[in-house]
C-alpha cells in the first residue's frame, strides 16, 4: 500500500513540475490574474442577473443561497476537515521537498497545507451547480472551460499538485450537486416552483460574454505587462 501511495506521489510531483516549468512573462501575468477572485465579480454579478431574468426573486434568492452553501461547504471540507488531516504541504511552501525546483511567480508561495484545493472545489462546485439549473449546452462547456482553466492556474503557479485539483473538484462538484438537488426539491415543497416546471431559460449566454470579456481583459493585461 504504501509503495503504491509513494508511486502516485512520484507521478503527481513529475506532472507537477512538467507543467510548471512550462513559463513566460506573458503566461505569469495571466494565470496570476485568471486565478484572482476579485477580477470574476462582473461574471459572478451576470449570473445574478441571469437567474432573477428566469425565476420569481424568491426562487432566486433561493438559488443563490445554495450557490454560497456550494461555496461554503467546499471551502469547509477542504480547508478545515481535510487539509488538518492530511498535512500535505502545497509544492511552493518553502518547507516543501521540491519547494526548490517549483518556479514561483511574483514569490507567492501560498498557505501551508494544499490538499485539497479549494480554489478547484470552488470552482468546480459552482459550474456543476450552473450545469444542473441551466442545463444549457454552450454554457455548461464554457463553465466547465473555466473550471478547468482555474484549476489549472495553481498547477502553472507552483501551489497545487494535480491530485489536490482532481479531489477538490470531485468535493467541489459533489457538493453543487448536492445543494442544487437540495434546494430545488425545497423550492418544489414551497410552491416557488412546479416539480413539472419546464422553463426556458433566457439570456444565459450573458454569462458567456462577460466570462469572455473578463478573459480578454486578462489577455490585454498581460500583453501590456509582458
Amino acid at each position: 500500500m504504501n509503495e503504491i501511495i509513494q508511486s502516485l506521489s512520484d507521478i503527481d510531483t513529475n506532472v507537477l513540475l512538467f507543467f510548471n516549468g512550462i513559463h513566460s512573462p506573458f503566461w505569469d501575468y495571466f494565470m496570476s490574474a485568471f486565478t484572482g477572485k476579485v477580477i470574476w465579480v462582473p461574471m459572478y454579478a451576470t449570473i445574478l442577473y441571469v437567474l432573477l431574468k428566469n425565476f420569481h426573486w424568491k426562487v432566486a434568492i433561493c438559488y443563490v443561497v445554495a450557490i454560497a452553501l456550494t461555496i461554503t461547504f467546499a471551502d469547509q471540507m477542504c480547508n478545515s476537515l481535510i487539509r488538518p488531516l492530511v498535512g500535505r504541504l502545497r509544492p511552493s511552501n518553502p518547507e516543501s521537498p521540491i519547494a526548490d525546483l517549483v518556479y514561483i511567480v511574483n514569490g507567492k508561495h501560498g498557505g501551508g497545507f494544499g490538499f485539497p484545493s479549494c480554489h478547484a472545489a470552488n470552482s468546480f462546485g459552482l459550474a456543476i451547480f450552473l450545469i444542473c439549473l441551466f442545463r444549457k449546452r454552450w454554457l455548461n462547456i464554457f463553465i466547465v472551460l473555466w473550471a478547468l482553466s482555474n484549476s489549472y492556474t495553481r498547477l502553472y503557479l507552483g501551489l497545487h499538485y494535480p491530485g489536490d485539483l482532481i479531489v477538490g473538484a470531485i468535493i467541489g462538484g459533489f457538493g453543487g450537486w448536492m445543494l442544487y438537488f437540495i434546494f430545488h426539491k425545497l423550492a418544489v415543497l414551497l410552491d416557488l416552483i412546479t416539480k413539472s416546471s419546464n422553463i426556458k431559460m433566457r439570456q444565459t449566454e450573458m454569462i458567456i460574454y462577460v466570462g469572455l470579456l473578463t478573459t480578454l481583459g486578462i489577455i490585454i493585461y498581460s500583453i501590456i505587462q509582458s
